[in-house]
């Protein structure tokens, strides 16, 4: 029987089917053609396992993956599943292990994911126990490709996805590299639960047009303003982005108050305006920098305060937002304070991204009943590349276009 594809009305991707958010088959078909798929997954970051046994426990998609450094100092990943009956292996979020044992029956594995033991392999007093032609080589979770990037771990089950610095590209491993040029410390973490699927939150990250419109913090306090001088990069897969802006206060713009609104609003003021008092960090003058990797990969800057986001589906209308937030680690006491104030621009409940905590799931909730219907992404036209301004939707066309491809629903010639 052939598997069912959400059919798309138009050549283009200005216009997305509903259906792709709600369809319970699509999500199980994103999992095996993503996430399991010729991509590359962001796991964790390299310092969060500095030393041998160190560990993390996190997902690649729904498939939950341990991610661990051994003693050759490599780090490797594979599938958080005994190989027996299914159960979790690691069962905490980090730690530290010379090697792992499934609590169910004790099977153990090594740090590189060998099936290295089964408990009772030759049974007890000569009775029991697996049979002589059972191979322990032969059995074991699956193992992921591993590669690191500027400090970011990436795992992906494919043999056929191609090296991480081709799979970014040059401008994109450029501005990764604009903000983790020298090593960084976590300095908090959140996990926020959305009520929405997962592409809703990655659109809205890919969204250069929504950001000041949404977010009454960026424009009120002139953060973020499309009449800024800024652009968007879009890579050649259309998947990975750059949204990025410099302030400007010299700069006089009425064009939000012309069009009335609501996030234009001088009535609020910041009773300490020392959050906003941050200092220089980069050359460039950019003081907003959002980069997206496909399919679940955030990096922020926004003015000091640097973060990393991993993307999680959970379901169809479920998603799990990991923020990791950052400083360097060669930070004077001073600059910290500034990074850690300035946390309160993100997160669940932060000045800027609070909005998008709820949007996703006005969104999820007002298609329930639109699934043969499609939303339009026609601003900026229908290109799926790069942009000097930010009053366009291209990046977000070019989502789809790394997603059509990659789930096989591509326009036919």
């Amino acid at each position: 029987m052939q598997e069912a594809v959400i059919q798309w009305k138009h050549a283009s991707n200005t216009r997305i089917p509903y259906d792709l958010y709600t369809d319970p088959a699509n999500a199980q078909r994103e999992q095996e053609r993503i996430y399991r798929g010729n991509v590359w997954n962001y796991l964790c970051l390299d310092s969060e396992i500095p030393q041998a046994g160190d560990y993390r426990t996190t997902f690649a998609g729904e498939t939950p993956v341990i991610v661990v450094r051994d003693s050759d100092d490599e780090i490797y990943a594979f599938e958080n599943r005994c190989a027996h009956r299914g159960a979790l292996i690691a069962l905490e979020k980090c730690g530290k292990a010379d090697s792992f044992q499934c609590v169910y029956h004790a099977w153990s594995y090594n740090r590189q994911g060998d099936l290295t033991g089964v408990a009772f392999e030759k049974g007890v007093k000569g009775q029991g126990g697996m049979p002589a032609s059972f191979c322990k080589e032969e059995h074991g979770p699956r193992k992921l490709r591993v590669a690191v990037y500027c400090g970011l771990v990436f795992g992906s089950f494919s043999e056929d996805v191609p090296s991480i610095e081709e799979y970014l590209g040059e401008e994109i491993c450029e501005r990764i590299e604009r903000v983790l040029h020298k090593p960084v410390e976590v300095i908090g973490r959140f996990t926020q639960k959305l009520p929405n699927n997962w592409k809703l939150y990655f659109e809205n990250v890919k969204d250069s047009y929504h950001a000041s419109l949404l977010h009454m913090f960026f424009t009120t306090f002139e953060l973020n303003r499309l009449s800024q001088k800024g652009g968007v990069i879009v890579d050649e897969s259309g998947g990975h982005h750059v949204s990025y802006s410099m302030i400007d206060r010299s700069a006089k713009d009425e064009s939000y108050r012309e069009q009335a609104i609501r996030s234009d609003n001088e009535r609020y003021r910041l009773k300490d305006p020392s959050l906003l008092a941050g200092f220089e960090e980069y050359a460039d003058g950019v003081t907003l920098q959002i980069l997206s990797v496909f399919p679940g990969l955030v990096l922020q800057q926004i003015q000091n305060c640097l973060a990393v986001r991993q993307v999680l589906p959970k379901g169809v209308a479920s998603t799990e937002l990991n923020w990791t937030y950052l400083g360097y680690a060669d930070d004077t006491a001073e600059q910290r304070k500034v990074r850690l104030k300035q946390s309160n621009l993100i997160g669940p409940a932060g000045f800027i991204s609070l909005e998008d905590g709820a949007v996703g799931g006005f969104v999820q909730r007002g298609i329930a009943g639109a699934g043969n219907l499609d939303a339009v992404v026609e601003m900026g036209g229908e290109h799926e590349g790069s942009s000097e301004g930010r009053a366009t939707e291209t990046s977000v066309r070019g989502f789809w276009k790394a997603y059509r491809k990659l789930m096989g629903q591509e326009a036919q010639a």
